[in-house]
């Protein structure tokens, strides 16, 4: 590992990063030193504009991966290097990342998802604690078997996003299943160990892998990969009347207005009744006249 990269590291880790943020940060000065063939710190602004360019012109990189990469480069030239990052600003002003309503699985498709006969015991209980708890795909890979609280019914999410604590749902369907598995594979810290490494919890990119796979084994849409099962809890918990306060707390939001989105899927709903005024049977009272 070169010293660059390793300072690069040791700002991301002092200001407490994530381990996902940090893995794109690095891919993204990476990716810059790639592209030149030479160390990123001789590498000038206009070529840090052509990088840039090349990633919007050529690459087409979605709006979302252009911030990161963006986000990535500010970081590394203003913090590590201590570089003007006006180059970076004039290439690709601060883009807004588009708002992009969630896309759900009916409960209908759920069925069908957990009933699969070739759905193993192991990823049936995984999938089906990120869908009953509404966990991110980065907080199932760390749970831990003393986070079961099941004297209380709730689940421990320990160090969620942004760093934060939080209780969840644990209904007695998800413990009946979360008992059945751990007969069959007794973890012994993580509730979900790697298959090579036992010691070492499952990776976000091994629980991604056997979703697509579960869903096309299902004959489902893809509909965004494993956090579609968190976006689906959120939206089916508002269908049942569980109001937006109680659904933040559950989900870990720091703001009101991302629990919001929600909402959004649920209106569309309302495409799809009738109102009540077109229950009535005006033809009954006509005759009546």
């Amino acid at each position: 590992m070169t010293p660059l990269r390793q300072k690069l590291i040791a700002e991301i880790q002092l200001r407490g990063f994530s381990p996902h943020p940090q893995d794109a940060y690095v891919r993204s000065v990476t990716g810059l030193a790639r592209f030149y063939h030479r160390s990123p710190d001789q590498i000038g602004d206009d070529e840090i504009k052509g990088y840039l360019l090349h990633l919007l012109r050529v690459k087409r990189l979605a709006c979302s991966s252009l911030i990161v990469a963006v986000s990535g480069l500010r970081f590394f030239f203003g913090t590590v290097l201590h570089r003007p990052t006006t180059a970076i600003e004039q290439a690709l002003p601060r883009m807004k990342k588009p708002v992009l309503r969630p896309r759900v699985y009916s409960v209908q498709e759920l069925e069908q998802f957990f009933q699969q006969p070739k759905l193993n015991r192991r990823h049936r209980a995984l999938f089906m604690a990120m869908y009953a708890a509404g966990l991110r795909v980065s907080e199932v890979c760390q749970l831990r078997l003393a986070d079961l609280l099941s004297d209380r019914q709730p689940i421990r999410v320990g160090q969620g996003k942004g760093k934060k604590d939080r209780y969840t749902l644990l209904s007695p369907r998800l413990l009946e299943e979360l008992r059945a598995y751990w007969r069959l594979y007794r973890p012994k810290d993580w509730l979900f160990p790697s298959t090579l490494f036992p010691d070492r919890p499952v990776t976000r990119e091994a629980v991604e892998r056997a979703f697509t796979i579960a869903v096309a084994r299902a004959g489902l849409p893809e509909r965004g990969g494993p956090h579609s099962l968190r976006h689906s809890f959120a939206t089916h918990l508002l269908e049942a009347g569980v109001d937006p306060l109680t659904l933040q707390r559950l989900l870990g939001h720091s703001r009101l207005a991302t629990t919001t989105t929600y909402l959004h899927v649920r209106q569309e709903r309302l495409a799809h009744v009738a109102s009540a005024l077109d229950l009535i049977d005006f033809s009954r009272a006509r005759q009546t006249e």
